[in-house]
C-alpha cells in the first residue's frame, strides 16, 4: 500500500477522533424544560441522606470500569496479536475464546463464574485454608473476571482487525533496516495498530460503563445498587433512576472527551 493510500485509509479514523456531536439550541431547550419539570414536581429530598452512599457507589462502578478496561486491554492485545501471526496452536485458541465470550450473555457469565466457581472453592479444604479464601468468598472477584473476560474477548476482535490493517509493507521495511521483532512491533506496528483501534475502544470502554450494573446482581455495591436501594426504602421509581443516567451520561461524556484528545496527540496520530 502506497503512503497516499495509507494516508486516506486511515482519515476516518483522526476524523471520528475529532468530531463532536451537538444537541443543538433546541436541544438545550428541550433539557432545560424537562430539569425545570424535574425540580418541581419530583421529590429530591432524599439525595441528603442518601449522596454518600452514591458517591461511593459511584467510586465502585469506576473502581471496576478502570480495573476491567486495563486488565482486559492487557488481555486483548496479544488474544488480537496471535489471531493475525500467531501459531495456531494459539491463534485456535483466541478465535475460540473471542467465539465463546462474545457469543454468550455477560450475565450469564457473571452467573457462571459466581454461582459456579463461587459454590466449587468451599469444597476444596486447601482452598478454603489458603490466604486467598476471604476474597474468593465476595462477590467483587468474580465482578472484575468477568467484565475482564468480556472486556478482552471484545477488544480482542478489535485488535486483530487493527494489527491486520497496517502495510505489511512497513514491517518490511522495518525489518529490512535491521530492526529486531520487539522492535518494529513497539515503534511501527502496535502504535498504528492501536491509532486505528481508538475510535473502536472508547465505544467499547462506554458499553463496558454500562455493563457494570450487572454486578448488583451479585451484591456489589455500585451505583445502580445504590439506586436500588434508594427505591426500596423511599418507594421512589424514577428519581433516583434519573440520579444515576445523568451521573453514567457525564461519565460517558468524559470518557468520549478522553479518547478524543488520546486520538489527536501527537504520539498517536497516524504517520502521513
Amino acid at each position: 500500500m502506497s503512503e497516499t493510500n495509507l494516508t486516506a485509509a486511515q482519515a476516518p479514523v483522526v476524523a471520528s477522533g475529532r468530531s463532536e456531536p451537538t444537541i443543538g439550541l433546541w436541544g438545550w431547550v428541550i433539557l432545560a424544560v424537562a430539569f425545570a419539570y424535574a425540580g418541581y414536581a419530583m421529590r429530591w429530598d432524599w439525595l441528603l441522606d442518601w449522596y454518600p452512599q452514591l458517591i461511593r457507589g459511584l467510586g465502585t462502578t469506576m473502581l471496576l470500569l478502570a480495573t476491567t478496561v486495563f486488565l482486559g486491554m492487557l488481555l486483548a492485545i496479544p488474544i488480537g496479536l496471535v489471531q493475525v501471526f500467531g501459531p495456531r496452536w494459539l491463534s485456535i485458541p483466541a478465535r475460540a475464546f473471542c467465539t465463546v465470550i462474545r457469543g454468550t450473555p455477560l450475565l450469564l457469565q457473571l452467573w457462571l463464574l459466581y454461582y459456579g466457581l463461587g459454590s466449587l472453592f468451599p469444597q476444596f479444604p486447601a482452598i478454603r485454608d489458603s490466604f486467598l479464601w476471604p476474597y474468593l468468598r465476595q462477590a467483587w472477584p468474580y465482578a472484575v473476571l468477568s467484565l475482564t473476560l468480556s472486556y478482552a474477548a471484545y477488544e480482542g476482535e478489535v485488535f486483530r482487525g487493527a494489527f491486520a490493517g497496517v502495510p505489511k509493507g512497513q514491517l518490511e521495511a522495518a525489518r529490512s533496516f535491521g530492526m529486531s521483532p520487539w522492535h518494529s512491533f513497539r515503534r511501527i506496528w502496535f502504535p498504528q495498530a492501536f491509532h486505528r483501534a481508538l475510535p473502536t475502544l472508547a465505544g467499547e470502554t462506554i458499553l463496558q460503563l454500562k455493563a457494570t450494573p450487572l454486578v448488583a446482581t451479585i451484591t456489589v455495591m455500585d451505583i445502580y445498587s445504590v439506586a436500588a436501594q434508594v427505591r426500596q426504602q423511599t418507594y421512589l421509581t424514577y428519581e433516583p433512576l434519573l440520579v444515576i443516567s445523568v451521573v453514567y451520561i457525564i461519565v460517558a461524556m468524559g470518557l468520549l472527551k478522553l479518547f478524543a484528545t488520546l486520538t489527536n496527540t501527537r504520539y498517536m496520530r497516524a504517520p502521513n
